[in-house]
């Protein structure tokens, strides 16, 4: 059970923050429909407003339906991550991911979306059982500061000098 309550705040937290992000004001959501548009995926402002209400909807659901939550979550970060590398494979691109930054798609992407997608498998299989509070609480604590470290992963290379920032 608390694999489970990891996992959903782990996702909820990366997907919320990449849905805020992205619609944080007309600028991120213009240069996010950019972003689209460059990795070649059309058409782009329809695509764009899709992905933005599928995350938003994934979060929902791991918060009052937890396996649809694990399965939409799992299924977007699948066509995610088959995006960033078939745009790998291409010659790269940017990765408006959380909206705020553009950083250049590598394969740390398709690595932290491995994890999570893992992470939704792992939740949507996690068995049932009794849920002692101060461990839920520790499960959903240690999962939020996971949460924020993938959300960052970008400005942590930057921080720690493995990526150049454009």
């Amino acid at each position: 059970m608390y694999v489970e309550i990891g996992c959903r705040v782990l996702l909820g937290t990366v997907l919320l923050a990449a849905a805020v992000g992205k619609v944080s004001g007309r600028d991120a959501y213009r240069e996010f429909t950019r972003s689209v548009r460059d990795m070649g995926l059309r058409p782009a402002g329809p695509l764009a407003a899709a992905v933005v209400a599928a995350e938003f909807a994934a979060v929902a659901l791991l918060a009052v339906f937890p396996l649809g939550g694990f399965l939409v979550s799992g299924a977007l970060l699948v066509a995610f991550t088959t995006a960033i590398v078939v745009n790998l494979r291409r010659g790269g691109g940017t990765c408006r991911c959380f909206g705020r930054t553009a950083a250049p798609l590598g394969w740390h992407h398709v690595w932290r979306n491995a994890f999570l997608v893992g992470c939704a498998v792992a939740g949507a299989l996690a068995p049932a059982g009794p849920v002692r509070p101060g461990e839920a609480v520790l499960a959903g604590v240690a999962a939020l500061a996971v949460g924020v470290l993938v959300v960052m992963l970008d400005e942590l290379r930057y921080l720690f000098g493995a990526a150049s920032r454009t």
